[in-house]
């Protein structure tokens, strides 16, 4: 046996214990430098010959190799499961397209937008400035409520208390998180609201749906419904068809507690109502007579001009300029950087109540329709297309290909 780098070898004739000691101290690297030689046989020659390890540069070669094939491959990974989380998302929705229809076949109409009351419209100079439907006056059970029974949740929906408010709820039924409700992209499901002055600090669970109620503000919706607004629609009045009317999209949270956007028993704009903020003019440019509608919102012909809300209305996963306009705007820095802008209420003489569709699907937001079928919206569909979809009774049947 030599010292240093050098090899040994072991005669074929040699004792088994000087071979076992050979391999012994080959394996172990005495007598051996730093480099860490070890042994292998040749054939049946008796001979052993040094092997070396990988060198540094094959290493780095290896890794860099893997580092490709990671990064081709992550992506395609990446998007295969987002295709599974929209699939999921397109389910939920049918599931609650069928849970609304279910509610139509047992009480002969559409379920409300919310339980509420009635109030006096605010005028002013002939114009409505507020109309009848105010999200905080009444009962305020949304829509989601209502349906539970027909989503297989009878259980719960058996716990709430319908003589008080959804803010006086002694068996705290608004607490639970709906696998139905929640979107798996956004992670609604560990999340929840409350508010010290708006909720009186009771707590609602979140979700990712919200429904359709009018194409204008939500306060107007009783004059100006969309798929599920005012008080409880009759199929009659959506002459347009069920089958080109939005029923319910998808909305966004935020980890903040006092963000209410995504409460689902709340029948609070943005918790699970959505408004689109198309306002209409009193009068054409070239002084024709493009007046207001009531009950019947839109002209047929809607490129004439009698629109003066174009690019401020709340298209999918909308930035700007219009925001989602609730009662508390918590950190609205934050907000914003998370792709959710929104506005504090000014109150019923100085402000207005929508909120935009969100998700976190690449390009737009899944949407329902009443006949239950399900399309993809995209982020920059032209506005009067959408406000089309949403008014259940504007004489203009669009056949889209999305």
């Amino acid at each position: 046996m030599t010292g240093g780098h050098e090899c040994f070898e072991v005669l074929g004739g040699g004792s088994a214990r000087a071979v076992v000691r050979a391999v012994w101290r080959a394996a172990t690297g005495q007598g051996i430098g730093w480099t860490g030689l070890s042994a292998v046989k040749i054939g049946n020659t008796g001979f052993l010959r040094p092997r070396r390890g990988f060198s540094l540069v094959e290493l780095l070669v290896v890794i860099a190799i893997i580092a490709v094939l990671t990064s081709l491959l992550l992506p395609a990974v990446q998007a295969a499961r987002e295709a599974a989380r929209r699939i999921s998302c397109v389910n939920n929705l049918k599931q609650l397209s069928l849970a609304v229809t279910s509610y139509e076949v047992a009480h002969e109409k559409l379920p409300p937008a919310s339980v509420m009351e009635k109030i006096e419209p605010i005028v002013s100079g002939g114009r409505i400035i507020f109309g009848e439907f105010d999200p905080k006056v009444g009962k305020m059970f949304s829509w989601v409520v209502l349906v539970l029974p027909f989503m297989e949740e009878g259980n719960l929906y058996s716990q709430f208390e319908f003589d008080r408010t959804v803010l006086d709820q002694s068996n705290k039924p608004q607490e639970t998180h709906l696998s139905t409700m929640l979107c798996p992209s956004d992670g609604a499901g560990r999340l929840f609201y409350s508010d010290p002055e708006h909720t009186n600090g009771k707590t609602f669970a979140k979700g990712n749906y919200a429904a359709y109620v009018t194409p204008y503000h939500v306060d107007r919706q009783l004059d100006f419904p969309g798929g599920l607004g005012g008080n409880g629609l009759l199929l009659s009045r959506v002459t347009d068809g069920m089958s080109h009317t939005f029923l319910i999209s998808e909305v966004r949270t935020r980890v903040h507690e006092n963000d209410q956007r995504g409460a689902w028993a709340l029948g609070w704009v943005a918790s699970s109502m959505l408004a689109f903020d198309m306002h209409q003019r009193s009068s054409r440019r070239d002084g024709g007579g493009c007046k207001e509608l009531v009950g019947h919102y839109l002209h047929a012909d809607g490129s004439d001009g009698c629109w003066n809300s174009l690019g401020a209305t709340q298209p999918p996963n909308n930035m700007g300029r219009n925001f989602d306009v609730l009662y508390t705007c918590p950190d609205r820095k934050g907000a914003q950087l998370e792709g959710m802008p929104c506005l504090k209420w000014g109150g019923r003489t100085d402000g207005y109540l929508s909120a935009a569709p969100r998700s976190l699907h690449p390009g737009g937001v899944n949407t329902v329709f009443l006949d239950g079928h399900v399309e993809f919206t995209l982020d920059e569909i032209d506005e009067v297309t959408m406000v089309y979809q949403i008014s259940i009774n504007d004489g203009v049947i669009l056949d889209l290909d999305y």
